[in-house]
């Protein structure tokens, strides 16, 4: 479906309208899908489809995945999350998963930025360089 210009300003000023000190307001996002379904106005589907793509960005680009071999200790956890912290921002979610592929080393994906740091990774890297 093509989603005029209009529909996409007014999506984005409802994007922005959900914001709490650059964060994404849960509670607000809720409150304005149902206003807008509940007043129909002009393109009110295209403008909906927008806004929910929107927010999936968001809500993508605020989540922390953690991928290590094993389980990782407290204190791993804490040290990872703080360092993702202080490059990306307050209200990050984090995810902690254990993947046995990875043979070693951690695998950190936040929104579509990825560090992959593995082993399986490494030597992926010398087996095409060979």
């Amino acid at each position: 479906m093509k989603i005029s210009k209009q529909a996409r300003r007014d999506a984005k000023e409802l994007f922005l309208a959900c914001r709490t000190n650059g964060t994404l307001d849960e509670g607000k996002v809720r409150e304005v899908v149902q206003k807008v379904i509940a007043t129909k106005p002009r393109g009110y589907f295209p403008i909906l489809s927008h806004f929910a793509r929107l927010v999936k960005l968001e809500v993508e680009r605020r989540t922390a995945r953690v991928e290590s071999p094993v389980p990782l200790a407290a204190d791993q956890q804490t040290e990872i999350r703080a360092n993702l912290t202080r490059r990306y921002g307050e209200g990050l979610d984090f995810s902690f998963a254990q993947n046995p592929k990875l043979l070693g080393g951690l695998r950190v994906q936040v929104g579509s930025d990825v560090y992959d740091g593995s082993v399986q990774a490494r030597l992926a890297e010398l087996a095409a360089g060979l």
